[in-house]
Order: structure tokens, then sequence, then C-alpha cells
């Protein structure tokens, strides 16, 4: 799993980071699998390029990209994150890596236009590569003071769960879709 603070598990124990919890609901499926924790804190879709072979390094088979929440937060060019994706899905399909994006929107004082043109790269991403599209990581937990910690941006545990349990059938899907 390939991202930021999101997929880190800022301000959380790693057993209730993203990647810890989605994998213990797809082992409780039956499914043997290990999500590897690729999430830099403050990463953006720029950091994630840099670090790419880095992430190779481990062979992976499936590849969950959640990228893109630094980009919107700092106002970054949607074009550059789109370019810095599409080369890291490049990438990883050239490895026969199995891939899924994690697409996220952005913040609303941003202004119409950026989040418009922000939120359509991930689509167009899914489209161009023929992958699955989660289309926004943080759905039904985004903006729930209940559901993330004090900075209003970075899920609780609680918030991880219902993430981790909205993804778990995409994640099998893809899953059920051999390497190559």
């Amino acid at each position: 799993m390939l991202g930021d603070s999101l997929t880190a598990g800022y301000g959380l124990p790693v057993p209730d980071s993203l990647p810890s919890q989605l994998e213990a609901v797809l082992k409780g499926q039956g499914l043997d699998v290990a999500i590897l924790n690729g999430g830099v804190s403050g990463d953006t879709t720029a950091g994630g390029l840099a670090r790419l072979d880095w992430a190779l390094s481990d062979s992976p088979d499936y590849a969950l990209v959640a990228l893109g929440a630094n980009d919107a937060l700092r106002g970054l060019s949607p074009e550059k994150a789109y370019e810095n994706l599409d080369a890291i899905i490049g990438k990883l399909k050239a490895k026969n890596v199995r891939v899924m994006i994690l697409g996220m929107l952005a913040p609303l004082n941003l202004g119409k236009e950026y989040r418009e043109s922000f939120a359509g790269i991930f689509p167009k991403l899914a489209e161009k590569h023929r992958v699955p599209l989660y289309p926004f990581l943080l759905d039904g937990v985004a903006l729930d003071p209940k559901l993330n910690q004090r900075d209003g941006i970075h899920p609780n545990a609680e918030g991880v769960k219902i993430i981790a349990g909205r993804l778990a059938p995409l994640v099998k899907q893809l899953l059920e879709t051999p390497p190559g």
C-alpha cells in the first residue's frame, strides 16, 4: 500500500493503521494476504514516485496506490499529480503488479475549479490504465469528528475500521485477478 499519512497510520498504533486493519479484515474472510505499509506521512505524488523503486524491492503482486491528499492540501498542480500517478501506475504495471487507485478529493477552500480538476485525475487514470478505482479514500469518514483525530484530517482507529471495511470487497476482487 503506497501512500501518505493516511496509509502510514499517523497518530495511531501500528495495529490501527489502514494496512493493518485492511489485512485483518481480509484475513478474517479467509484470504492469505500480507499488506505492506508503504505510507510516508507528508508524502506527495512526487514523493511516492521518487520512492517507488524502494517499494518495488519487496516484489509485490498487487499495489493499492493512495497518494494525492498532500498534493491537494498544498494546492499543488492537479496536472502534475496526474503525471506522477500515471508514472507510478505505469511502473507498477510494467513489473506485472496489479493496481488499484484509492482516490482523494481536494479541500473546499481551494475553489470549485481546482476541486473538479483534482477529482478528475483519479477516474482518468483508472480508465487509461484499466485499473479499479475507489473514488474517495475517506468516504464515510471525512469531516465526521467522531471518526477523526483532533486535527480533523486523519481518521482515528474507528474511522480506519470503516475505511478498511469499505475497501475490503474491492480489494478482494482485485486479489481474485491474477497478477500480470
